[in-house]
């Protein structure tokens, strides 16, 4: 059973028929203590925190191209490769990761809704068998288009067809909780948390009414969506949400507010 005919979003009996595709790299990025409990077979743990730069102010920035380029040599990448990424928090760290293959140009790929907990909902097999990494060199071109620069936003600010997509909770976003030097959010930031587009009574799902919510708060198709929370992290999330309705411009701005919120030049809404 092959990929080709699946939506970026796909559910646990989707995946379950199709583990020993010999295009499949299976990816999990939930907590090593929850990946050593149990995970789908055949999948490779990726540690959330491989998929940042890590440093501060700003640690959602990318990281290192020699790093990406040794995580995706370890997960065996190829050009035919289908992945399918989950994890265990609703798709945060699974959306990350989804951007992350944005960038390296590689576009075949799907999310498990609702990650480990759908799967285990749905009775199917876990395993602790863990499988060995690869060892091929991989060489990586890393593209521009799906990342947002402080710069970049910075020079759109105030356009019409612009949507601020502020995926951090209500307090960040008024500068009641301040994580960086300044508080406050991007100047006509539109406000949706992250967690509030998953459905708990599903299995940590995306919600089945999130285009019209979307719609709703003015984040619409027709604009150019540029996602953040602190690190690009709780945004992975809101990039993966709108990739899998079909938006056409959608961005991720890694730098989030780590970068915005400490950089001296850069307006602030409370």
């Amino acid at each position: 059973m092959s990929f080709t005919d699946l939506p970026l979003v796909i559910e646990p009996a989707d995946l379950a028929a199709r583990l020993d595709a010999p295009e499949l790299i299976l990816v999990d990025l939930s907590s090593a203590a929850h990946y050593a409990e149990g995970h789908v077979p055949g999948a490779h743990f990726v540690a959330p925190q491989r998929t940042q730069l890590g440093k501060p102010p700003a640690p959602g920035l990318l990281p290192e191209k020699t790093d990406l380029e040794m995580l995706f040599s370890e997960l065996g990448h190829r050009p035919e490769a289908v992945y399918v990424v989950y994890d265990d928090e609703g798709g945060g760290w699974a959306g990350r990761f989804i951007w992350l293959l944005d960038v390296i140009g590689h576009h075949r790929y799907h999310y498990l809704n609702g990650g480990r907990h759908a799967w285990i909902e749905a009775g199917l097999p876990m395993t602790q068998d863990t499988p060995p990494p690869a060892d091929a060199p991989v060489e990586l071109t890393l593209h521009e288009e799906p990342t947002a620069t402080r710069e970049y936003l910075q020079s759109r600010l105030g356009a019409e067809d612009l949507a601020i997509w502020d995926a951090r909770g209500p307090q960040e976003y008024r500068g009641e909780k301040v994580l960086a030097a300044k508080g406050g959010h991007i100047p006509g930031a539109i406000n949706f948390e992250w967690t509030a587009g998953m459905d708990p009574a599903r299995g940590l799902r995306i919600r089945s009414d999130i285009a019209e919510t979307l719609k709703a708060l003015g984040i619409t198709p027709d604009k150019e969506v540029i996602t953040h929370c602190q690190t690009h992290h709780r945004s992975g999330f809101t990039y993966l949400v709108a990739k899998a309705l079909g938006y056409p411009r959608i961005k991720g701005y890694a730098g989030s507010w780590g970068e915005w919120g400490n950089h001296p030049d850069t307006p602030v809404e409370r």
